[in-house]
C-alpha cells in the first residue's frame, strides 16, 4: 500500500523521512529541545488528516459535478492523556447549505478519519 522509512541521527531531534521517494524533514521546537526545522510528529498527523479530507472531499464533489471554490479544513488536537481528541473545521465557498451537509457527513467517513477512529494494530520488530 505505502512505504516510510524514518531516519535519525546526530542531530537532536531531525528526523529525515521517505514515503514513496517523498522527502519530509520532521523535528521537534526549540522549546522541545529540537532546531523547528520540520513539523513535529502530531503535526503531521493532522496534515495526514487534512490532506485526507481535502482530497476526499473534492473528489466527491467532483462525482456529483458540484463546483466550489475553496476548501479549507482546519485542526487542532487538543485535550490531554484522558481526552485527547482533534477539532476539524471544514469551510466551504461556492456550495449551498446541504452540499456542505454532505460534504461534513462524508469527512466523518474518510480513509484516514477511519484509520484514526478505528485504531491500526502496529507491528514492531528489529531487523
Amino acid at each position: 500500500m505505502t512505504q516510510a522509512t524514518a531516519t535519525i541521527g546526530q542531530t537532536p531531534w531531525r528526523t529525515e523521512i521517505v514515503v514513496n521517494g517523498h522527502a519530509i524533514t520532521a523535528d521537534e521546537p526549540a522549546a522541545l529541545g529540537g532546531q523547528g526545522v520540520g513539523p513535529a510528529p502530531y503535526d503531521l498527523l493532522l496534515a495526514s488528516l487534512g490532506a485526507c479530507t481535502a482530497i476526499t472531499l473534492k473528489m466527491y464533489a467532483a462525482r456529483k459535478g458540484w463546483e466550489f471554490g475553496d476548501l479549507t479544513v482546519d485542526l487542532a488536537l487538543k485535550g490531554g492523556k484522558g481526552d485527547l481528541h482533534i477539532a476539524r473545521t471544514l469551510t466551504v465557498t461556492g456550495l449551498d447549505e446541504e452540499q456542505k451537509s454532505r460534504l461534513a457527513d462524508i469527512a466523518e467517513r474518510t480513509p484516514v478519519t477511519l484509520t484514526l477512529r478505528n485504531g491500526l494494530p502496529i507491528e514492531t520488530r528489529l531487523a
